[in-house]
């Protein structure tokens, strides 16, 4: 493993939700409310731009992208690149929504906020919301502070969430029709790490992005911290593993999480680092 993250992209505002897909890293440039896609040897473009906060990003079994759109919560679908909406979901999220996994018939799993986190809210539970192949909207699960980055394994059984003001991951097993049961924590955290974007290697470990610390690390299950990556002077918010292998880890990294601040500042980056286990499952 390469000893220190090298910088791929710069000056974004706050880089979220990274995916890997057909040769690409696509993610959120949240508070630019704008979507990119780059190449692992750096060529980048812009996707797509949207009146709203965007994050999570997933793809449907026939390619078509599902993209979460924040603060009017709402699940939006491309078809020839314009991108509608298919889902409200303002009537099962508090408050913003954020990341989502799309499984492989689909379906997709969002989390959202919970509370005003920029308005300086009280944190407060909140449920994972559900959307079906047809597009049905429901709440699957309750009693989850902040849920935040999501993957699936590789046998399509098990989900593992990121509770944030939880600081803990989360594991759910996923029934034949997406209902989840035998929840369990996968992992629990020191109360000074804040999970946020998660992704899922092929021992079975979860990278952890950071949102409070300057470092991102490598969980086993059961807590065990297998690898810290130290990124002075700025924080991870989400994460990937990608490239022709797997083994690239791609970082989402930004000197800060506020919208009115990271707009000013531009210090989002997606930096990126060789490991020696590849990724598995979703996304």
């Amino acid at each position: 493993m390469n000893p220190e993250p090298i910088t791929l992209v710069s000056d974004l505002a706050f880089p979220e939700g990274p995916r890997w897909h057909d040769g690409w890293l696509y993610f959120s440039d949240m508070h630019n409310h704008k979507m990119w896609r780059v190449r692992e040897d750096g060529p980048k473009e812009v996707v797509a731009e949207f009146p709203h906060m965007s994050s999570g990003l997933g793809w449907l079994p026939d390619g078509r992208m599902l993209v979460v759109s924040m603060t009017d919560r709402a699940l939006l679908r491309e078809d020839g690149g314009v991108f509608t909406k298919v889902a409200d979901l303002s009537d099962v999220a508090e408050f913003h929504c954020n990341d989502m996994v799309v499984d492989s018939r689909g379906r997709a799993y969002i989390g959202n906020f919970g509370f005003d986190l920029d308005g300086g809210g009280t944190p407060k539970a909140t449920g994972i919301i559900f959307v079906d192949t047809e597009f049905r909207v429901s709440r699957i699960a309750e009693d989850v502070w902040f849920p935040n980055g999501h993957v699936i394994s590789p046998d399509g059984r098990t989900l593992i969430l990121a509770e944030t003001f939880g600081h803990r991951l989360t594991a759910f097993d996923i029934a034949d029709e997406g209902s989840l049961s035998n929840r369990r924590v996968f992992a629990g955290l020191d109360g000074d790490v804040y999970p946020d974007g998660i992704c899922l290697d092929a021992e079975g470990a979860v990278w952890v992005a950071c949102a409070t610390s300057e470092c991102i690390i490598r969980v086993r299950e059961g807590g065990e911290v297998a690898a810290m990556i130290a990124l002075p002077g700025r924080r991870s918010y989400a994460c990937m593993l990608g490239g022709e292998d797997r083994k690239t880890l791609f970082i989402c990294t930004s000197t800060d999480s506020r919208p009115e601040k990271t707009r000013e500042l531009q210090s989002g980056r997606i930096e990126i680092l060789r490991v020696d286990v590849p990724g598995a499952g979703l996304p």
